[in-house]
């Protein structure tokens, strides 16, 4: 199993995410991280099962919420890039990385 790294803005992506869907219903800001922490083990255990998604990242597509963990592997660990919106701004997170 290799180490998981984040990009530093990724703390905040997901903390604006949260929020906003705390304030639709009580409750639903936990579920959305629970599925994001499904997706880092699931990533952290197996990364090479995604397709590539774009300039030789990954995309972890989450089931129940409209996100995708995009990340790139290396021998010694696993970089978050983002956790992005499906439909908003896809490749914003390609300024992070350039």
């Amino acid at each position: 199993m290799r180490q998981l790294s984040f990009h530093p803005d990724v703390a905040i992506e997901i903390k604006g995410s949260f929020l906003w869907y705390e304030e639709q219903l009580k409750g639903l800001g936990n579920q959305f991280l629970n599925e994001l922490e499904d997706g880092y083990t699931a990533i952290s255990n197996f990364p090479d099962t995604w397709a590539t998604f774009q300039y030789g990242f990954k995309r972890y597509i989450l089931n129940r919420f409209p996100f995708s963990i995009v990340y790139k592997t290396t021998s010694k660990n696993i970089f978050i890039v983002a956790v992005m919106h499906n439909s908003r701004k896809p490749l914003y997170w390609l300024d992070k990385v350039n």
